[in-house]
């Protein structure tokens, strides 16, 4: 097998890309959907779970982990595959998420962030240095750099300097693991907020420092789908065609679709686990809310398109049942169909592109998602 982040693009449709790229624990198909576990577990389901809809990888977050259990008890269990009983790829983020989301709770400085925990309020610091050892400590196939997640809104001064600070922070991270010095393989962030040419220049520094990968960070934190899109239509062609592109935590199926439409590779999102738990389930026929009482007699399955062992197996009527009484085995039904889902829809993607018909298996799940503004889809085929 080739080495660890070899990248192979095997055929285009339009900007759309289906690739494949290689880990220490196995080749990912892309565009892929990696669902999130966040503390080394994809919330109620089980890795035969995750096998069984198809998941080829799965992330795990560096600051949870840090925090509890910590990182070198996970080293001393043998790595987070090993600990968790996951044999196929995962990815670490780098915190900066966590860290930016903690603003009344963090001071940045050229050498890192210091932060409080949000469990206990006992104050840590995440340099470059750091978060590239924590995530050798859990072993993971793809490491994330440490970054600054900046807010919407921010002036353009600020997103300037914070930049100019991430690409410091990624060129230290890239010192602390060079390329081929082990299996792992790291990306960088491109950040830059909401000026495309700032965007621009975050991608032209990073472009200097020999990551596998790239990834758009900075986008869903607030803004507009519109403005959200914008950015995404204007970035995510620029980035180097021969190496994976990640959209780092967006994840509505029309937000895939569009980012596989810009050229994006690889995607991931709390969205299907998340609204699992609340109830709200995706269909080839719209969103369900398993909840509300027309289902409550429903003998049909949650969704006849549907494969999952949720689908093949019990009726709407009884997934509201367990819903309504808050039985755990709802969790776990309902977010085993939504993850197939979204896998299903990568899935789909890649074969669509491989057929040449990528933009008509977009229509199909826009006549039931919605489709995006008339201007955004202009700006896109600008």
């Amino acid at each position: 097998m080739n080495q660890p982040g070899t990248f192979t693009l095997r055929a285009t449709d339009g900007q759309a890309r289906r690739a494949s790229l290689v880990t220490a624990h196995g080749v990912i198909e892309t565009p892929v959907f990696m669902p999130v576990g966040t503390v080394g577990s994809v919330k109620a389901v089980s890795p035969e779970d995750l096998k069984a809809v198809g998941a080829q990888i799965i992330l795990g977050n560096t600051y949870h982990l840090y925090l509890r259990p910590g990182d070198e008890l996970v080293a001393r269990m043998g790595g987070l595959h090993r600990f968790a009983r996951w044999d196929r790829p995962i990815l670490t983020d780098s915190g900066g998420f966590q860290v930016f989301s903690l603003s009344g709770l963090r001071k940045i400085t050229e050498q890192g962030v210091e932060f409080q925990s949000h469990l206990d309020g006992s104050r840590h610091f995440f340099s470059p240095e750091k978060v590239v050892s924590i995530q050798k400590n859990l072993g993971s196939d793809i490491m994330m750099v440490l970054d600054e997640c900046v807010a919407w809104g921010q002036d353009r001064d600020y997103t300037a300097k914070s930049l100019e600070l991430t690409t410091r922070w990624a060129r230290r991270s890239r010192e602390a693991y060079p390329r081929g010095s082990g299996g792992q393989i790291m990306f960088g962030i491109v950040q830059g907020g909401f000026h495309e040419d700032l965007r621009e220049e975050s991608l032209a520094q990073l472009s200097e420092i020999d990551f596998e990968g790239f990834a758009v960070g900075g986008l869903s934190v607030g803004e507009s789908p519109e403005e959200m899109r914008r950015q995404l239509y204007h970035i995510g062609p620029k980035l180097p065609a021969h190496k994976p592109r990640y959209l780092m935590g967006v994840g509505a199926p029309m937000d895939i679709l569009d980012g596989i439409m810009a050229g994006i590779d690889m995607f991931d999102c709390v969205l299907p686990t998340r609204n699992a738990r609340n109830g709200t389930l995706y269909t080839s026929q719209g969103k369900v809310n398993i909840k509300r009482a027309e289902y409550r007699e429903d003998e049909r399955p949650l969704d006849s398109n549907c494969n999952c062992y949720t689908c093949r197996t019990f009726s709407r009527a009884y997934l509201r049942h367990l819903y309504v009484t808050r039985e755990l085995l709802s969790y776990r039904l309902n977010t085993i169909h939504n993850l197939a889902f979204f896998l299903d829809l990568a899935a789909g993607a890649r074969k669509a592109i491989e057929d040449g018909r990528f933009m008509a298996f977009r229509q199909q799940y826009a006549d039931v998602y919605g489709e995006p503004g008339k201007q955004e889809m202009e700006a896109q085929q600008s």
